[in-house]
């Protein structure tokens, strides 16, 4: 099973933080992984000319109080937590998401932890930072919910393939997401859930058409469930290999077949089963028919309330560059 060795913890100033940073510590201990909890300060004006008061200490006196408050911000959020495991501190100056992702690239973790921004100006979860990271950290990105229960009770590992080749299509990434999905699972003592989102692609083209009898459609749909069913199937038979016989069974993993376009299903889905987490991928290949990618994706996202871990595929290259 997959196992972290370097987290980043990205602070969120504007959000309580509890939860989050104590999932973040937990998941350090139990991956016996290096922890770092970093912080982001915005890059100053460029040769802005500001006439400051009298009273009021020189420019660069107060960029470094500025530097100094961040620290203790820093400081303050792991200082409970440091005779657990040792914490490193990390301060970047630049345009968030850009940095966060470049220190990815930079030592290689392989997690990011961050509590989700909840922005006020819409009922959305998550903020543009956020969205950001979903789309281009190279690395699996887990936001969570800063109103979210210490435990999960519920998680929903979202999976798709081709239903003509459900184990070699997109097994890479479905493995990643079940065992992730899964071993939370174990940690949190929650329900897990596998669910996948299909569709009877010919259905609406035969309907408008007219050229099948209600039976025949009837038929066709239930030999298309048959195959996602299957599929579904074979996939949970390869996660109790990947896993064993005694974490399976102990999981005992519900198996959903929902009907529809992943974005108009999942969300909804998530809601009715009250999931904490969904752990799903971002970013998928092309050319088979109802992954999930990209504006699918961030459709699902956008409608989620509850926390998400969020995967790309193997392969997957960030468009962001190191600075030279």
């Amino acid at each position: 099973m997959k196992r972290f060795k370097k987290i980043l913890y990205v602070n969120e100033s504007n959000a309580d933080q509890a939860s989050a940073i104590s999932r973040a510590v937990s998941l350090a201990e139990n991956n016996q992984a290096d922890l770092t909890v970093a912080d982001v300060i915005p890059p100053p004006v460029a040769g802005a000319r500001v006439e400051l008061p009298p009273d009021v200490p020189a420019y660069t006196e107060l960029q470094a109080a500025i530097v100094d408050d961040h620290w203790k911000a820093l400081e303050f959020i792991v200082e409970s937590y440091k005779q657990r495991l040792t914490i490193r501190l990390d301060l970047m100056v630049g345009k968030r998401f850009l940095e966060v992702i470049r220190a990815v690239l930079r030592n290689d973790y392989d997690l990011v932890i961050k509590p989700a921004e909840n922005p006020t100006w819409a009922r959305r979860l998550f903020g543009s930072d956020d969205m950001h990271l979903l789309r281009k950290c190279p690395c699996p990105v887990w936001l969570v919910k800063t109103s979210g229960e210490s435990n999960y009770n519920a998680i929903l590992a979202a999976v798709d393939f081709d239903p003509l080749n459900p184990v070699g299509s997109m097994r890479e990434l479905n493995r990643e997401i079940l065992e992730l999905a899964s071993s939370q699972a174990l940690s949190d003592f929650a329900s897990l859930h596998l669910v996948h989102a299909w569709e009877p692609l010919l259905e609406t083209t035969m309907l408008s058409r007219g050229c099948s009898s209600s039976e025949c459609m009837a038929d066709y749909v239930e030999k298309e469930l048959a195959l996602h069913r299957n599929g579904l199937y074979m996939l949970s038979e390869e996660l109790r290999q990947w896993i064993g016989d005694d974490a399976y069974n102990y999981l005992s993993p519900s198996l959903h077949l929902p009907k529809g376009l992943a974005e108009m299903v999942i969300p909804p889905f998530a809601v009715e089963l009250r999931a904490s987490l969904v752990v799903m991928g971002t970013i998928a290949r092309t050319g088979i028919s109802g992954l999930i990618i990209g504006n699918t994706a961030e459709a699902i996202l956008d409608q989620l309330s509850c926390s998400v871990l969020a995967i790309k595929p193997p392969g997957f290259k960030t468009p962001v560059k190191l600075e030279a």
